[in-house]
């Protein structure tokens, strides 16, 4: 890249080099094809990619962005830097939209904002066409896919737009995108898909902690919450940085919030319900750092600019992995340790049917139910990973480059690890067989007459008024169970759910029925293909090791032992992949804290840290410890 060019970006935007992967796009787009596809993670510097090339053409370039608070903060940016932009929005009152349309006709912008919507308007499109823009950035771009997690209608006819338009040039950014959604994105908008126009970059976030928890006590779950809320930002008079807590609905987003303000947080609500004005006060509260916790629906979080959320947590299981990863994502953009955690419960299945079922608009399209449906267990099945979570996504995402192996860095791997040591054998038995059989056998014998909490409660035996009302305690299958407690028995059916062996009715009230699949594993005649669920699954553990393990001894660390902590990572990662192990079988996070703190100069001295054994040692212990 030119000399030019890189005076250029000190000069505009007081950086002094480019990302590799933005660097990748940037050259594709100024010296390549000028056609680049770019997904890249929330807060991983997507906007460079379009707000740098903006600089160097001549004229007015446009970026077509799906929400205006996005419009907003990128614009008030721009403009901090000396870039002259706008945006167009329906926000703006009819005198100062058209101020600024003639201004953009004058030539006085290098960017201007666009809602996609706002394209349909053949006034405004012919203006667009008039400047001859030299380059055009499609942002969100995800939202083009019909079988993403993020569609919107008016995205379809940006093809057309872009034909229109005529740019040369031309970027689709998202931070979420499948390989079945990224080739609609190609086709759709006329993107080449050679490999050198496709940059795929950036998902891998070793500094985030994931953990996922199937709990259906909601006084548990709450408290959970509670107690990551303090860990992460210690106390609610003065909190180390901030928090999102994602639920999915506007009632819950509501009563929670009212909860947490009670328990002294510094806490609002944020829905799509509420007005443009309160939306746009949380907004502006949140990034100023006025206002600790934000409790909200997926409306909120797009162009957030705040760098120190240290905790994301889910109390309700969302929608997709794509929208997961883009919400979590939100957490330690600063590079320091955050926190993701994902409270899930049965009610969720039920729930996720309730809003994919009942959408006004796609409620006479089965496909688009359906593919909704296969997100949603596609996020169950994160949920339930028996595996390293941060692998699962990067896998999910098609970025093979960036997988860890196993990071060392999430509640499975930290079971693993813990497996590993007490040398416990996973293999799924005779007796697991029999187990989801039996399960198998209840759903089938209840016959779609109750839901999955009724049909637990039947396979363990619940005597109650409810089970003789629907005759399920004179079933066969009754008490079946028995030997294990009711939050196992419905993560079992959870999981029977998320394994394909059976699925929920779409009707209000959902209840579950075994599938084609699910009445030959029954018969015994397929095997199940899936792990139960550990021991104490839908209960609160009885350490805190899953909350208190990671991300809040990290902050205890103080900067030069951070430092070397993450160094030690970076060593232990080369030592995974070089033996083709998980990186926690090298060595748990704990053993690295341990070592940044003591120093340890020699191998006797190494011997003090946290797990390290004489194997550990001798097999790793010249490359931890440099004398």
């Amino acid at each position: 890249m030119s000399s030019r060019w890189t005076s250029q970006l000190k000069a505009n935007f007081n950086l002094v080099r480019f990302r590799p992967w933005q660097l990748e796009a940037i050259t594709e787009l100024l010296e390549g094809s000028g056609k680049v596809l770019v997904v890249a993670p929330t807060g991983g510097g997507k906007s460079l990619c379009y707000q740098f090339p903006a600089t160097v053409f001549d004229g007015t370039s446009i970026v077509i962005s799906p929400l205006i608070a996005l419009m907003e903060d990128q614009v008030r940016a721009l403009e901090a830097r000396g870039i002259a932009a706008t945006y167009l929005a329906s926000t703006l009152n009819p005198a100062e939209r058209r101020a600024r349309e003639e201004a953009m006709s004058q030539g006085r912008f290098k960017l201007v904002y666009v809602a996609p919507e706002a394209l349909l308007s053949g006034f405004l499109l012919k203006r667009l066409v008039d400047l001859r823009p030299p380059f055009v950035a499609v942002d969100e771009a995800h939202c083009i896919s019909q079988w993403g997690h993020d569609f919107r209608p008016s995205y379809l006819e940006l093809g057309a737009v872009l034909r229109q338009l005529g740019a040369p040039r031309v970027l689709a950014c998202t931070a979420t995108a499948t390989p079945m959604v990224r080739e609609e994105i190609q086709e759709k908008l006329g993107l080449p898909t050679a490999d050198s126009n496709l940059v795929l970059r950036g998902f891998s976030r070793p500094n985030l902690r994931l953990s996922a928890m199937e709990i259906d006590q909601s006084k548990v779950r709450h408290s959970l919450l509670l107690d990551a809320l303090k860990q992460a930002l210690d106390s609610p008079s003065s909190p180390s940085g901030g928090a999102i807590i994602y639920t999915a609905t506007r009632n819950k987003a509501e009563s929670l919030a009212s909860s947490l303000k009670r328990e002294g947080w510094n806490c609002d609500a944020y829905h799509a319900g509420l007005s443009a004005k309160v939306r746009e006060k949380v907004n502006k509260r949140f990034a100023l750092h006025k206002l600790s916790v934000v409790v909200a629906t997926n409306a909120f979080g797009m162009g957030i600019d705040r760098a120190d959320i240290r905790l994301v947590a889910h109390v309700q299981a969302p929608g997709s992995v794509e929208a997961y990863y883009q919400e979590v994502g939100r957490a330690g953009r600063d590079g320091q340790p955050a926190e993701g955690l994902l409270l899930s419960s049965s009610g969720d299945f039920g729930l996720r049917r309730k809003l994919i079922g009942y959408s006004n608009d796609r409620e006479s399209n089965p496909a688009y139910l359906e593919r909704q449906w296969q997100l949603f267990l596609d996020m169950m099945r994160y949920i339930e990973a028996g595996s390293c979570r941060h692998d699962f996504i990067l896998r999910y995402f098609g970025d093979e480059r960036e997988t860890l192996g196993g990071c060392g860095h999430c509640d499975v791997c930290e079971r693993l690890e813990e497996k590993q040591s007490a040398k416990q054998d996973e293999a799924f038995t005779t007796d697991d067989v029999q187990i989801v059989r039996k399960a198998l056998s209840g759903v089938a014998r209840n016959r779609r007459r109750a839901g999955l909490s009724a049909v637990a409660d039947m396979l363990v035996g619940v005597k109650s008024s409810r089970q003789r009302e629907l005759g399920l305690d004179q079933l066969s299958t009754y008490g079946l169970l028995k030997e294990h407690p009711k939050p196992w028995v419905m993560a079992l059916l959870r999981r029977l759910i998320t394994a394909g062996l059976t699925n929920l009715s779409a009707s209000e009230f959902p209840v579950p029925y075994l599938t084609e699949r699910g009445v030959r594993v029954m018969k015994d005649q397929e095997p199940p293909k899936l792990l139960l669920p550990p021991e104490d699954a839908g209960q609160r553990r009885k350490n805190k090791k899953a909350l208190s393990s990671s991300s809040s001894t990290d902050l205890t660390l103080s900067n030069a032992d951070h430092i070397l902590f993450e160094k030690l990572r970076a060593t232990r990662l080369e030592l995974a992949r070089a033996k083709g192990v998980p990186a926690y079988i090298i060595c748990h996070d704990r053993t690295l804290k341990d070592i940044a703190t003591l120093r340890p100069t020699t191998l006797q001295e190494l011997a003090d840290a946290h797990g390290m054994g004489p194997a550990r040692i001798e097999n790793y212990g010249k490359h931890l410890c440099k004398p």
